[in-house]
């Protein structure tokens, strides 16, 4: 009764201002108007009831509501393409429809550590994918397992994918998963993924494993898929370090690459090698994803440590007891291949100022809060002069997060990116030999 009240109070100075008599027309406009005027107060005396009649519920519905103003100020933003104007590359990149979308992160968790950490938990729930594994022998007589997604009697000329993992990746680590998927499901892709020396599943043959800054297994890799498959196109797509050694790969060919790769693909890779070691290092979940990392690392040259015991160069218990990153590559990778220290390692292993020399079309993705590669040591300007690179970048993501929607499903951005990169590369394959 109360709500009928207000609203007729509400109505009572319009009795001095209306006509006495109405039209048929203007008195069902009138009357639809005070309906909802009811309805609406009925709204507002329920919300009173149910929402500020309980503090704790106001509290959250006002602090929700907060949130997603500055969610949506803030934090939702479209990507920013970083490629030189005019290119043919960029006509290309121009025709991915993502680009010019908004990127949302998920609403709840646009944190970028939780990003990474939660991307992993939710990927997780992918089935894991059967492989036909080919144990490959390198010319110094280690070996790596090749994991490729083919059957009796294909194409020869099917498009393949080539995938480098992360740091303590493997075939089946999530991200990896959900590119193989998105390559066999959207293009149809012959899939291979490079497992680094003792990993895998494979154990070290030779006292020697992997690192940033040399790419000479990839090389030894890409010219034996190109030997096998000389008819069909081959992309390849480096993840976090994988993309740093791909990355290093495509530097150091340049115009030989040109030959054996139709494109490439970066995410997540870290392009200033001492920033990104230095964001690791600052207190916090940066720092306890930098130990566990460094763990990981450890652990695994304990399980292989025969294969080291005798070497002259190496110090084990220094080695045993690293705790960052950083400490690590000082004791064991930077002597493991020849560098002085691990200073001159990481700038060996730096892309920020080698991405001219990249002559394949490379498409990099890069969240701009990645605490592996700070947003301020992206190489943008060098992106803006290649005729070969562009990189796409987000403000939110992490490091290879790029969760999206309010309840994210087990694929992400940076699926959508790599699917629409794969459909615009595959398709105009003329274009693009013609440009490279």
């Amino acid at each position: 009764m109360g709500n009928c009240l207000d609203i007729k109070l509400l109505y009572a100075p319009l009795c001095f201002i209306l006509p006495k008599e109405y039209s048929e027309d203007e008195s069902y406009q009138y009357a639809a108007n005070e309906e909802k005027m009811l309805n609406f107060s009925q709204f507002v005396f329920h919300f009173r009831q149910t929402v500020l009649g309980r503090p704790v519920l106001s509290v959250s519905v006002v602090a929700t509501f907060g949130i997603y103003i500055y969610y949506r100020t803030y934090v939702v933003r479209m990507p920013t393409l970083y490629c030189q104007q005019g290119t043919i590359f960029h006509n290309l990149l121009d025709r991915m429809a993502i680009i010019k979308e908004e990127y949302r992160p998920t609403f709840w968790c646009w944190e970028p550590r939780l990003q990474t950490m939660l991307a992993s938990v939710v990927r997780h729930t992918i089935a894991d994918i059967k492989y036909a594994r080919e144990v490959l022998t390198l010319s110094d007589g280690g070996q790596v397992g090749l994991d490729w997604t083919r059957e009796a009697n294909e194409d020869p000329s099917k498009p393949i994918v080539l995938i480098l993992p992360g740091l303590t990746g493997s075939s089946q680590s999530e991200y990896v998963k959900s590119f193989v998927n998105v390559a066999q499901d959207e293009v149809g892709a012959r899939c291979v993924v490079f497992n680094f020396r003792g990993r895998g599943g494979i154990s070290l043959k030779s006292p020697r494993t992997y690192c940033a800054a040399n790419s000479d297994d990839l090389s030894e890799i890409i010219d034996h898929v190109k030997k096998e498959y000389p008819q069909a196109p081959v992309l390849a797509v480096g993840i976090s370090l994988g993309g740093i050694i791909l990355g290093n790969y495509l530097t150091q060919q340049k115009d030989k690459a040109r030959s054996k790769l139709l494109a490439a693909m970066l995410v997540s890779v870290c392009y200033d090698t001492f920033e990104g070691c230095k964001s690791l290092e600052k207190p916090g979940l940066n720092l306890m994803l930098n130990r566990h990392l460094a763990t990981c690392l450890v652990d695994s040259i304990k399980e292989v440590k025969h294969q080291f015991e005798s070497s002259d160069t190496l110090d084990l218990d220094l080695v045993f007891s690293s705790q960052t990153i950083r400490e690590f590559d000082a004791r064991f990778t930077s002597a493991m291949f020849g560098y002085g220290s691990v200073s001159e390692y990481y700038e060996a292993a730096r892309l920020y100022d080698k991405i001219q020399d990249i002559k394949v079309a490379t498409l990099a993705l890069n969240a701009e809060d990645d605490p592996f590669q700070p947003g301020d040591s992206i190489p943008r300007q060098g992106a803006e002069n290649s005729t070969h690179v562009a990189i796409l970048t987000t403000k939110y993501g992490g490091h290879i997060g790029f969760m999206e929607g309010t309840v994210p499903t087990r694929y992400f951005y940076s699926d959508r990116v790599f699917s629409q990169y794969l459909k615009a590369v595959f398709s105009n394959q003329d274009m693009v030999q013609q440009y490279v």
